[in-house]
């Protein structure tokens, strides 16, 4: 699925050094302003150990776990929005992502300029929230510019639609002057769909990724709860990592290694994976599984999909020739141990094209084309 976050920030703030970690990808990393000018695209895995429970009870041949795409933007510095350090650039490359993670410096290095001179992470989350939101309001306004031509027109859908986004737009206007996100407006569907097209930064949902120092990674310092402070005032995520420490992990060869190194830090996961699940989960993302003897697989899906859409992701004719779904949880077959005591446990369901699919399920499509 053409699903992905974009990981931001302001220049040395540790962002390609947690993109090169989270997907072993060569996200070239130094100590100076805009090391990363192309952004550098990465396919992570999905941390999800349902798939290898699923894998003892039914054998396959191959397992394919889920994934989702990482984007490293260049470091967006202040007059972004005007074309500061390759403000322009960078910003259209935001534009393109479906969810932004705000990597936020947290921690003190001599060693590590920042582009500031001081390290104060509210401090950098208004640069950017600011240049953002000016980007944005600069769409805005030339979309209002062109309503009168749009009302005018001749093609009764462009007007309607042009109807529809006027108010939204003044408010949208109003919201970014005073450099708050597209995303606090208040917004029905068909509002929505009407400014759709204009491909607002500010829309797209936020996290906060606090990078830390190894003594930060347990206890939060005053850096990371003042983040967390902001970010429950705007209605954010935030998690917490510390690149130098997820640096040594990915540079380990086997799961077992970096399972000793977690546990001799105390740590039950790696950050990076909590901030692949928390990517997941802030595209609104779910995952459903097929199983059989040749493969099992996760599949990733969007909440609210329905199961004919659902089997679309698989294939197209999957969906066009959707007849019925063969359904079960994966946690009934975690406690039955078999697809036949599935069925004698009436837990092996037959749904149909308005059945919503559920996370973990386990699923078989019946089609005919």
């Amino acid at each position: 699925m053409a699903l992905n976050v974009g990981i931001v920030g302001l220049p040395n703030v540790g962002k390609s050094t947690i993109f090169q970690a989270i997907t072993s990808a060569p996200a070239e990393a130094a100590n100076y302003p805009f090391c990363t000018i192309e952004p550098n695209v990465g396919i992570v895995q999905v941390p999800d150990e349902r798939i290898g429970k699923i894998t003892e009870y039914i054998k396959p041949q191959k397992v394919i776990p889920a994934v989702m795409e990482f984007v490293d933007i260049a470091g967006l510095v202040a007059g972004a929005s005007k074309g500061e350090g390759l403000g322009n650039q960078f910003l259209g490359h935001i534009r393109q992502v479906s969810a932004i993670a705000h990597v936020v410096r947290c921690f003190e290095d001599s060693d590590v300029v920042h582009v500031a001179g001081k390290v104060d992470p509210l401090s950098d989350i208004e640069v950017i929230n600011i240049e953002l939101a000016f980007a944005d309001l600069e769409t805005v306004e030339k979309r209002i510019s062109n309503l009168a031509k749009l009302m005018k027109s001749h093609d009764k859908k462009q007007k309607d639609k042009a109807a529809i986004a006027a108010p939204v737009l003044d408010r949208l206007k109003a919201a970014l002057e005073q450099g708050k996100p597209a995303r606090s407006v208040e917004m029905d569907e068909e509002e929505r769909e009407a400014i759709k097209d204009l491909h607002l930064i500010t829309i797209k949902d936020m996290l906060y990724v606090c990078n830390v120092d190894e003594d930060s990674i347990g206890e939060d310092n005053e850096l990371v709860k003042a983040v967390k402070e902001l970010a429950a005032k705007e209605g954010s995520k935030v998690i917490k990592i510390c690149g130098k420490i997820e640096s040594e992990i990915s540079q380990l060869e086997t799961p077992e290694e970096k399972k000793e190194f977690l546990s001799d830090m105390g740590l039950k996961e790696s950050g990076l994976d909590v901030l692949v699940k928390a990517g997941y989960e802030l595209l609104g993302l779910q995952t459903y599984f097929t199983a059989g003897v040749q493969e099992v697989r996760a599949w990733t899906f969007e909440k609210g999909m329905k199961a004919p859409e659902c089997a679309g992701i698989i294939h197209t004719d999957f969906e066009k020739g959707f007849i019925k779904a063969e359904v079960y949880h994966c946690s009934d077959l975690f406690e039955l141990h078999s697809e036949a005591k599935l069925k004698e446990a009436g837990k092996f369901r037959i749904e149909g094209k308005e059945y919503l699919p559920k996370d973990g399920d386990v699923m078989h499509f019946r089609f005919n084309v």
